[in-house]
């Protein structure tokens, strides 16, 4: 294969990877020929948005970026966050909808292995549009992290900046009166976008014609207050964000007067079987709320994957899922001191759903809240930036078959020697394991998990950070980074088609 052909069907596989506009197509042949010719090769561009992170005049928020090293990558590139424009109060971007004069930059990435940080304080944090290239774009990895001290939303709160897309569903969002939750659109592009909010409760779909046709100037952040929305008060909502015309990056904040708040992260693609990994041992409560995107009712099995293997909640065997309506239900401590992960199957039928855990620590005033949604599997590697020595919690769990996974800790961001460690976590149970942490650390670190044999396998990282008896915590799932993909041999012909 010679060098000009390489790089065309590198950039296209990475179009293919990053966008989800492009796709490679090739002539039939036969399954194994093509298994036998297909190439796994770095992506070359990888866009990444964060939402503003928050409303309140007392809140810190930290960004980190990590890519981890891959082989095969460039040996140039580069990597950046840039402020999206804010809308001024006639709802017109303060540009005209364009890009503001770059300002200077919250973070710089550091060399591929090693993260960087950067941090921003009080309400006026705007939304980022990030984008990497190069050696910095497989498996790039930004979280955002803020602490609010007190209010609505107190405690941490925490989110891994997400790709561009165009179809999300948030089972787990609420118009409560004590809940302030905003759905946040960020546009990367050029051109606006125009995006329909749908609301689903207990009954079905709520009526409201204001979430038809928000537009979303070009680079640009939009939140959405859900309660502006409609007139209902629900205490479990689905959120469905579809995209018209061009594409956004979406996530809910869930913020609730007494308990707390967090980041809610889109589901996992509808499917019939979900895994919602990580809930931490000491939960003291466990909500969850499921919904079906088709036309049939779903009947899930819901089981409890442990440390000593999987068993049935007692008093919620099976969940019933109306078609078109949100079904939530309380499963209490169900993990009981243990590490737990919840899997959902169909008891008859297959029908694809969505699901996410509304999970409580602490008792009384002193109770905090954060989401686990249901999530795709490690893959061949994933990665959750921003850990502390002492305030991670690494769950991984092996549904159906034993997995052997590598977890490697990165250099820390001020100093510090990488360092791996390979799992076995058996079939059918959940390990909090003893995570590696970098020797002579400094500062925050990376984990990057790999699935070496066997699987699939399921991660969450737990952050928690404790402050005057508030039990402060954040969950993170771990889906596959997409940092490579699939290339056809230069002997496919190759072609490039727009959806």
């Amino acid at each position: 294969m010679n060098r000009t052909t390489l790089s065309l069907l590198a950039g296209t596989a990475a179009l293919a990877a990053v966008t989800g506009f492009a796709e490679l197509s090739a002539p039939a042949t036969t399954s194994a020929h093509t298994a036998e010719a297909a190439a796994q090769l770095p992506v070359e561009r990888s866009t990444l948005l964060c939402p503003a992170p928050s409303l309140s005049d007392i809140a810190d928020t930290s960004y980190t970026s990590f890519t981890p090293v891959t082989k095969g990558t460039t040996s140039d590139g580069k990597a950046g966050l840039q402020a999206a424009t804010e809308k001024s109060a006639d709802g017109t971007g303060s540009s005209g909808g364009g890009k503001k004069k770059a300002a200077k930059p919250v973070l710089t990435p550091k060399t591929p292995g090693t993260p960087a940080t950067g941090d921003t304080s009080g309400a006026d944090g705007p939304a980022y549009v990030g984008t990497a290239e190069g050696k910095y774009a497989p498996g790039w990895t930004v979280q955002e992290t803020t602490e609010v001290a007190a209010g609505t939303g107190r405690g941490l709160q925490g989110v891994n900046c997400t790709a561009a897309d165009t179809d999300f569903w948030f089972p787990g969002a609420s118009t409560a009166a004590s809940r302030t939750d905003y759905v946040h659109l960020t546009n990367p592009d050029d051109s606006a976008a125009v995006v329909d909010v749908e609301l689903y409760g207990k009954d079905g779909q709520l009526k409201s014609s204001v979430g038809e046709g928000i537009t979303v100037p070009p680079h640009a952040s939009e939140p959405v207050l859900l309660s502006t929305l409609t007139d209902e008060r629900q205490t479990d909502l689905t959120v469905h964000v579809s995209v018209r015309s061009g594409r956004v990056g979406a996530s809910v904040q869930a913020l609730d007067d007494k308990t707390g708040g967090d980041w809610l992260a889109a589901s996992a693609d509808p499917s019939g079987s979900l895994v919602l990994p990580g809930i931490p041992k000491d939960a003291t409560d466990v909500r969850l709320i499921a919904f079906t995107t088709g036309d049939n009712d779903a009947d899930l099995k819901v089981r409890l994957a442990s440390p000593d293997g999987t068993i049935t909640p007692a008093g919620n065997e099976t969940l019933h899922v109306k078609a078109g309506m949100t079904t939530a239900t309380d499963l209490g401590d169900v993990t009981r001191g243990e590490a737990g992960s919840l899997i959902l199957t169909p008891s008859d039928q297959s029908v694809p759903v969505v699901a996410a855990l509304r999970v409580t620590r602490g008792k009384g005033s002193n109770q905090e809240t954060a989401y686990i949604p249901a999530t795709a599997p490690v893959g061949t590697r994933a990665t959750s930036a921003d850990n502390s020595g002492k305030g991670t919690t690494l769950s991984l769990t092996a549904p159906t078959a034993t997995a052997q996974v590598k977890v490697t800790a990165s250099a820390g961001s001020g100093g510090g020697t990488a360092v791996s460690k390979t799992f076995t976590i058996k079939s059918g149970t959940t390990q909090n394991v003893a995570a590696p942490v970098p020797s002579g650390l400094k500062g925050t670190y990376a984990l990057t998990v790999e699935t070496v044999s066997g699987g699939p396998a399921y991660g969450a990282r737990t952050l928690a950070a404790t402050e005057g008896g508030v039990p402060g915590f954040t969950i993170q799932t771990l889906p596959d980074d997409r940092g490579t993909v699939a290339v056809p041999e230069a002997d496919q012909d190759v072609a490039v088609l727009q959806k």
